[in-house]
């Protein structure tokens, strides 16, 4: 009696979720800076290294194509796998390809490094998201769960920008790579420590055929979209990649129906939840990945700001990305989850219009710091709101390829809004009869309008949405339902 008791005490001690949680959020925070730390490092790296300008694109590009390709297999290999496993093999991959980038000399290495920082950070988001799920049932306490998700999730970019700043200022651009590949064995070491070993991987067999095909198509949308800010968007090749990726996805959608272990599984679409969260989210990163691509550009290139101040800029910005994370629930409950994310979406949009104000001759102050503010409150509230509605509902076995799936329409949706405002902004640029500085804020400023306009017309779009996916089951921080019901996506089972 005394023994199972005191087996009982260990397990409780073993267990502890808030401390699992700090875990696995710091490993989404280190994909997340992995996304934006090199932006503000850019002009160094390619002294340094030597590179060329399509060399200095791909530096970026490498990373997120990696990434956003290689998404949905994570995802699922977490599911097969076991997600511990998976997490804690993509950690290590994570940390020994910054080592390498940090010590590259070359174009070549350094690209393929940043190609394979990529791969690693698809295993470790879907996973780290599906862990932290597993430590908290439905309820306030996933609701709470979600909220520091977002936070890391929206200060990462701003952090990455910050840390990228400092230690290009300090010591150079390598010791970039080298704290984030520091920060990953950290992370690692808090993983084993902290996360509980899961049960049994998940049953069934991995979509090979399936995987290949998707990973190869969301590879060629992800190669033409980001070519495309270069080359152009009547390039042969990027409109090559554009219609190769367009029939390759049209073949996944044929080869998942037919298969019995689908990469994705055919329920997991068919709820109005998932499917608004993840079309939704893909809106917002078609933004949110913009932003973090032209602030560091116009405060270097226009107020000329130096790298730290430029990363020390970014700081009132993820600040209010984590309080509005942390708020977002308590938002939910007062007003409604379609109030929130429709209010959240607005705010963000009337920071980034704001924005669409900013001079050549203006100044951090005046320019930035009021706007980047709203931005960021709303940027923060959205994401949580956004991530719960694609998760919530969705079978314990799935949970890592939801993960995934949300996190990829996150990039791609990331990917098809940076090529196009890119290109936009550009062609403001080269167009505008005005000096060098008044034509580039021209262009950043023609892309914050259009950003604030894309959000808006999401969050009238949201508003919809999101009240038929609460019919179906309650956001983060909505009241729940008492009644159970059947749900038809959920295998027939009651859902409460």
């Amino acid at each position: 009696m005394n023994d199972a008791r005191t087996q009982e005490r260990k397990a409780r001690r073993a267990h502890r979720p808030g401390a699992a949680l700090a875990a696995l959020a710091a490993a989404q925070f280190t994909v997340m800076v992995a996304t934006s730390v090199v932006n503000v490092a850019l002009p160094q790296i390619r002294a340094g290294v030597g590179l060329s300008d399509t060399g200095t694109t791909w530096v970026v590009n490498a990373y997120g194509l990696a990434f956003g390709a290689l998404l949905l297999a994570g995802g699922r290999a977490a599911d097969l796998l076991g997600r511990r496993r998976v997490l804690g093999a993509g950690l290590g991959l994570f940390a020994v390809a910054s080592v390498v980038a940090g010590l590259a000399t070359g174009p070549g290495l350094l690209i393929a490094a940043r190609a394979a920082q990529g791969l690693a950070a698809a295993a470790i988001a879907p996973a780290a998201l599906a862990l932290a799920m597993d430590q908290f049932p439905p309820g306030p306490k996933r609701v709470k769960a979600l909220g520091v998700w977002g936070a890391v999730s929206g200060a990462g970019g701003a952090g990455g920008v910050l840390l990228g700043g400092l230690l290009t200022q300090a010591g150079g651009w390598p010791w970039i790579f080298h704290a984030v590949a520091l920060g990953a064995v950290l992370v690692l070491a808090a993983v084993v420590a902290l996360v509980p070993k899961a049960t049994r991987p998940e049953p069934g067999r991995f979509d090979l055929l399936g995987t290949a095909t998707v990973t190869l198509a969301l590879t060629c949308l992800v190669w033409g979209l980001t070519s495309a800010r270069g080359d152009g968007w009547t390039d042969t090749r990027v409109l090559g990649a554009l219609g190769l990726a367009a029939l390759l996805l049209g073949a996944f959608t044929v080869i998942e129906r037919r298969r019995p272990y689908a990469l994705i599984p055919p329920g997991l679409l068919s709820t109005g939840r998932v499917a608004a969260g993840n079309l939704l989210m893909a809106l917002l990163g078609s933004v949110w990945i913009a932003l973090f691509f032209f602030l560091p550009l116009y405060q270097q290139q226009v107020l000329g700001s130096g790298p730290l101040a430029t990363g020390a800029g970014q700081l009132p910005l993820a600040a209010a990305s984590m309080l509005g994370a942390t708020l977002a629930p308590r938002i939910s409950r007062r007003i409604g989850a379609p109030a929130t994310v429709t209010g959240s979406l607005l705010t963000e949009a009337a920071g980034l219009l704001w924005l669409g104000t900013i001079s050549a001759d203006g100044s951090y102050l005046a320019d930035l710091l009021v706007p980047t503010l709203l931005v960021g409150l709303g940027l923060g509230v959205a994401l949580v709101q956004l991530t719960a509605l694609a998760v919530d509902g969705v079978p314990r076995q799935d949970a890592g390829v939801a993960g995934g799936l949300v996190n990829t329409t996150r990039q791609v949706g990331g990917a098809i809004g940076l090529a196009a405002l890119a290109t936009l902004a550009g062609s403001v640029t080269t167009h505008a009869h005005q000096p060098p500085l008044e034509a580039l804020t021209s262009g950043y400023r023609t892309a914050f309008t259009v950003s604030a306009a894309l959000l808006a017309a999401t969050a009238v779009l949201a508003l919809p949405l999101t009240r038929r996916a609460r019919g179906a089951l309650p956001l983060a921080g909505a009241a729940p339902m008492v009644r159970p019901r059947r749900d038809r996506s959920t295998d027939g089972a009651p859902v409460a």
